[in-house]
């Protein structure tokens, strides 16, 4: 049985169909005389690609993506390197400034790494390549502004385009239905619901939530959810992107910090969480250990692979079932091209080839949500459905709020470490707001 994802998701692309003709340009558009669009045409060519794209159902795409790159443009050879999240965003930064840099990288959109890369001038601006495979067809611009910089990097959401990303991302709750069956409880239908549940999970003697943060990121995610449930929409996105006009110091802030104290207290999460990797996080909660899990929808290959149709997702509820929701998501991480491509026409063939419609179609296939084109998949029955059924409903009632360490350059670490030592009592929530709002209002200004 399958479904067809929410009519929803569309409204989010502003009926964004892809390009007739998977990796051409379309719309009757002409390109620029400066580009090249005929990748068979551009003799021998080698392409080094950097991603991130390392668990399952990720590597599965961009296997057989490269694949199919490969049998259509024999000419042009790739060689991937493939590295986690964080080994590369540690890697990225050095080569980059080095003479032996990859053509095509995945970017962090933040400010701390995208930013700081287009800042310094290692980033090519995509623009032209756009009109000429009239990439605006395919992606509205509130999906493209996630990999848009003015030329300072200052600027985030505005300027030159600089990345083109293949999935969309929502940070929301996965939950074992076996396990809510057994203590007498259906999916939260409220943000009171769903605190009440992990109650009644701890009472009875199971781990309410699987957390590992000994990376840091992952409370970001967790922060921002119960930051999503307390603080106004608008707020978060002005603090997100870095824009003045906000502040961290406000009783919202303080409280959403509050609540994910009180959640240690109560032994909402597993011992050691500070200590434990985010992958062998979830692959814990994948062997059934853990009756919620707050993460994003690139987790969904893998936790239906593990759990089948024990798993469930949905996003974050609010203080009532019919509140409009407020939800942390985006894009994916953009594929780049970088200043040190020796044939930046075939890189940007590249990046046209794994975003295309087609390319929609093996994301789907591989258990990936797709960025463009969403609303034209055909998503199968259980966990895929949750996913693409919940962020259809996030993006059609506009729900969809930054990633907070967008913010500064230096929020990801400043964030990242403010959280751990929230979490672990070493700061109050007070001081904890306080260290953020130094780092924001450096940046932005008042």
């Amino acid at each position: 049985m399958k479904v067809v994802a929410l009519a929803a998701t569309a409204a989010l692309l502003l009926t964004a169909a892809c390009t007739p003709g998977s990796d051409t340009p379309g719309g009757g558009a002409s390109a620029p005389s400066s580009v090249k669009t005929d990748a068979a045409a551009l003799g021998d060519v080698s392409l080094t690609v950097w991603d991130q794209e390392v668990r399952g159902g990720q590597a599965a795409q961009m296997a057989e993506l490269n694949k199919q790159f490969q049998a259509k443009y024999p000419n042009i050879k790739l060689k991937r390197v493939s590295r986690s999240f964080d080994d590369l965003k540690t890697t990225l930064r050095l080569a980059l400034s080095g003479n032996d840099a990859p053509d095509i990288v995945q970017a962090n959109n933040g400010r701390s790494d995208m930013g700081e890369f287009v800042k310094a001038g290692q980033l090519v601006p995509l623009d032209k390549w756009a009109e000429a495979y009239n990439w605006k067809s395919r992606y509205p611009a509130s999906v493209l502004q996630y990999s848009r910089y003015s030329a300072d990097g200052k600027t985030f959401g505005e300027g030159d385009l600089y990345g083109m990303p293949q999935v969309g991302e929502v940070v929301g709750i996965y939950y074992n239905k076996t396990k809510l069956s057994a203590l007498g409880l259906e999916p939260p239908k409220t943000w009171a619901d769903f605190e009440n549940a992990l109650g009644k999970a701890k009472a009875a003697g199971e781990l309410p939530m699987q957390f590992g943060n000994l990376d840091k990121w992952p409370a970001i995610h967790v922060f921002g959810t119960v930051q999503d449930k307390n603080v106004p929409a608008q707020q978060i996105t002005t603090l997100a992107f870095g824009r003045p006009g906000a502040s961290w110091k406000t009783t919202e802030n303080t409280k959403a910090a509050e609540t994910l104290v009180s959640w240690v207290d109560k032994g909402y999460f597993n011992q050691g969480f500070n200590g434990q990797g985010y992958d062998p996080a979830w692959q814990d909660f994948g062997k059934g250990k853990g009756v919620f899990l707050i993460a994003g929808t690139w987790l969904q290959a893998d936790l239906q692979k593990a759990l089948g149709d024990k798993v469930g997702f949905m996003l974050p509820p609010g203080a009532s079932a019919d509140e409009k929701p407020v939800v942390t998501g985006g894009t994916g991480l953009p594929f780049a091209v970088t200043n040190k491509a020796k044939n930046p026409d075939a890189a940007a063939a590249y990046l046209n080839f794994i975003t295309s419609a087609d390319a929609m179609k093996v994301l789907t296939g591989t258990g990936n949500l797709p960025i463009a084109d969403t609303s034209a998949q055909q998503a199968p029955a259980g966990l895929a459905a949750d996913i693409f059924g919940a962020f259809g409903t996030a993006v059609g009632k506009e729900g969809l709020v930054p990633y907070l360490d967008y913010a500064t350059p230096t929020m990801y670490d400043t964030l990242g470490a403010a959280l751990q030592d929230l979490l672990a009592k070493k700061a109050t929530p007070q001081q904890f707001i306080d260290k953020l709002e130094a780092d924001y209002s450096k940046f932005a200004g008042k």
